[in-house]
């Protein structure tokens, strides 16, 4: 069957299709409302979705008293490059499980600091880590899941129903085939079979392919009892055979009806020479490293004897097709199918022309029958010309792109067909495997370019994947492992990423310190908590602000809270309004150094509860613990000058105490000292008094000068 061919205009033969006239991409708005449309309001939203706010022209209520909307908020996704194939959840899993390859790749090449130290590296070692990279990315894109198999086979069913592939990981596994996986230069053909058989299917979108034929046949396989009478059947084997599905073609011989139990005796000719060709396609001599068990054919891993085994098997189908059996076959369909089969496998270009649908489908069947020892990129390459003349490009395909880049040996088609066809992601990940081994490719990807900033474009991918995560909330906490990775500009933009989240989460606040921790962002990190701080404090939330504060070694911050607090601390000893600073102090701690000034407010309280056991009882251990706490508090510098004459006033019952006197001479001159420093201060203009009685400070001095006078004596 002559494959479908279109006019594709100036550009029919050209190696990558240019439009030359390309057409803005449209978005529907379904807002439902009624003109007219007053204002239209456009804003980023949450990902790559835009949130789209329509505003009706304000309008008199209506007659029935039923007013209508007055606008309404729309979001629209626009294009991700994935046309569909991969929803937004399974994105985001390929999102997290590319990081770890992608990070141990990255550990893998830091540990060679030059590009000297690498080549000294054993080559087979660095290509097996490349591999390790390439199949973990691959597996992450998707296995092919097949349905469950029937106890019972159905004979006429052909191809197995499996889950279809995406483009995302055809492209891949088109990169891995070409730059990855060194085993396997020898045989690229032969993988690229393989490959055409899992995505052939991708191509079905566009225009006919093998794979749809037979989908098509294998419904009508079900209603036809004699499959031999009709053209469609010899077709659809010529076809299969023709890209190097043998096992379909032979499945397919085998529904003849020679097998039949009740044709045997009267079509044994023509079930012979059937079983004959079948028995030939499953012989065929493959160059390759192996074949698995449900396939067919005979393997050869190097040249000399695959040469051997072509020609003895090509003999083998001359032989047959000058056989005279042929004329005893009376079943003309028959006769003229396996004819056209054997010229087929005989490597005639008309009936593999007509076989085929695509240029692609062609070009494998050049390789299979024609062209079997084609080596080289530049042999495959102008193969690949010559299959688009033939059959040429009716439609550009994304994979179709990339795969004659590759060909061309040009990174350039390459890197713009995976920029425009699958995005950010793959930009970021590929351009492992296409510097691997390739000089071209890793100048072009690692030069520092002028016009970028000074990095180069592999930096400037990365920066763009870790822009896209960074946009998501459910996928910014990754970024920072593709920005670690550029040297340039990587964390100056992790600073950026970090500083933009919603920081009243305590989830992302945690995820967020822990990342500057790992990268050590000790400064981000404090300004991080330092930010969460204010922002709790002014909502009221006292006690989390001074401790992001305490985190943050915030210093000047926590002196002004202090400041803050000290106007609401209690007086005297009387006052109820410190005890609603209980709960604030409490998270002060006994760590002194990161509670600025409110370190005063932790030994106040200990005093004052010292002072409390004193007032209601008489227990001189008590009171001993009192003055202890109260010589602790007048020497600390962070106690405010302003309370130290409260703190004494409070304290006449200690200075008082009956028996014995609780502050030895050495303490009560601190004391003294303290009140002629508060003498000299009142002499300042900015001085505050205390809210005290006006005899309060000479009863101060009376009481200490008595408990001077008491320690004297008694030592």
């Amino acid at each position: 069957m002559p494959g479908m061919t279109s006019d594709s205009g100036d550009h029919s033969t050209s190696v990558v299709p240019i439009s030359p006239n390309p057409q803005p991409t449209t978005f529907p708005l379904n807002h439902g409302l009624k003109p007219p449309i007053a204002r239209l309001s456009i804003s980023w939203a949450r990902g790559n979705t835009l949130r789209v706010t329509v505003l009706r022209q304000p309008q008199p209520s209506a007659a029935n008293g039923e007013e209508e909307a007055g606008g309404k908020v729309l979001e629209v996704k626009l294009s991700d490059n994935r046309d569909g194939e991969i929803d937004d959840a399974q994105w985001r899993r390929i999102a997290y499980g590319s990081v770890t390859p992608f990070a141990l790749l990255q550990s893998r090449k830091n540990s060679t600091s030059t590009l000297s130290k690498i080549s000294a590296l054993d080559s087979t070692e660095w290509w097996q880590y490349i591999m390790d990279y390439s199949r973990e990315i691959n597996s992450l894109l998707g296995n092919p899941k097949t349905s469950p198999s029937l106890a019972i086979e159905d004979q006429k069913t052909v191809l197995k129903d499996v889950q279809k592939p995406t483009c995302f990981k055809a492209a891949w596994e088109l990169m891995e085939i070409f730059y990855a996986d060194q085993h396997s230069q020898a045989w690229i053909p032969e993988r690229l079979l393989d490959w055409l058989a899992d995505y052939d299917c991708l191509f079905s979108g566009t225009q006919p392919t093998v794979h749809s034929e037979l989908v098509n046949f294998q419904k009508e396989l079900v209603t036809r009892q004699a499959v031999e009478d009709h053209p469609k059947y010899w077709e659809a084997i010529s076809s299969t055979l023709a890209i190097g599905w043998l096992e379909i073609g032979v499945k397919l011989l085998r529904l003849h009806g020679s097998y039949d139990f009740d044709q045997l005796g009267s079509r044994e000719t023509e079930n012979g020479l059937v079983e004959a060709v079948a028995v030939l396609i499953s012989k065929m001599p493959r160059l390759r490293a192996d074949l698995g068990a449900d396939k067919l054919g005979e393997c050869y891993k190097n040249k000399p004897d695959f040469v051997k085994a072509w020609e003895k098997w090509q003999a083998q189908i001359t032989k047959l097709d000058c056989s005279a059996f042929w004329l005893q076959c009376e079943h003309h369909q028959t006769r003229d199918g396996l004819k056209n089969i054997l010229q087929t496998m005989l490597g005639n270009s008309t009936s593999l022309s007509n076989a085929t649908f695509h240029w692609m489908e062609l070009y494998i069947a050049h390789f299979l029958y024609i062209r079997p020892f084609t080596a080289g990129l530049e042999s495959m390459y102008n193969l690949a010309q010559k299959c688009m003349q033939i059959k040429p490009v009716s439609g550009h395909h994304k994979l179709i792109g990339l795969l004659i880049g590759i060909l061309g040996e040009n990174p350039e088609v390459v890197l713009a067909e995976c920029s425009k066809s699958f995005g950010s992601w793959m930009m970021a990940h590929a351009a492992e495997l296409l510097t691997a081994g390739n000089i071209q490719a890793e100048m072009l990807l690692q030069k520092e370019q002028f016009q970028l900033g000074g990095i180069c474009i592999e930096e400037l991918n990365r920066l763009v994947y870790a822009q896209v995560l960074s946009s998501h909330a459910l996928t910014w906490q990754i970024a920072p492992i593709y920005l670690s990775s550029c040297m340039k500009q990587g964390m100056g933009l992790l600073e950026t990423v970090l500083s933009k989240q919603a920081l009243q989460h305590d989830q992302v606040l945690l995820k967020s310190i822990e990342i500057c921790r790992l990268y050590e962002l000790g400064t981000v990190s404090s300004n991080l908590m330092k930010i969460t701080a204010v922002h709790d404090w002014k909502h009221g939330k006292k006690g989390s602000g001074v401790f992001w504060l305490q985190q943050a070694r915030d210093e000047v911050r926590l002196n002004r809270i202090a400041k803050h607090l000290f106007d609401f601390v209690g007086k005297s000893l009387s006052d109820g309004s410190f005890k609603q600073w209980e709960g604030l102090i409490e998270l002060l701690g006994p760590e002194s150094g990161i509670a600025g000034g409110l370190e005063f407010l932790n030994k106040y309280r200990e005093f004052r509860r010292s002072l409390q056991q004193v007032h209601s009882g008489t227990a001189t251990d008590a009171a001993q613990r009192a003055a202890e706490a109260l010589i602790s508090l007048m020497k600390n510098p962070s106690t405010p000058q302003r309370f130290w004459l409260p703190i004494l006033y409070d304290s006449l019952k200690l200075f008082n105490w009956a028996g014995r006197p609780l502050l030895n001479v050495s303490q009560t001159n601190v004391l003294l000292n303290k009140l002629q420093e508060l003498s000299m201060a009142r002499l300042r203009p900015d001085f505050v008094n205390a809210d005290l009685p006006p005899e309060a400070l000479n009863s101060v001095r009376l009481a200490i000068a008595t408990n001077l006078g008491r320690a004297i004596l008694e030592e």
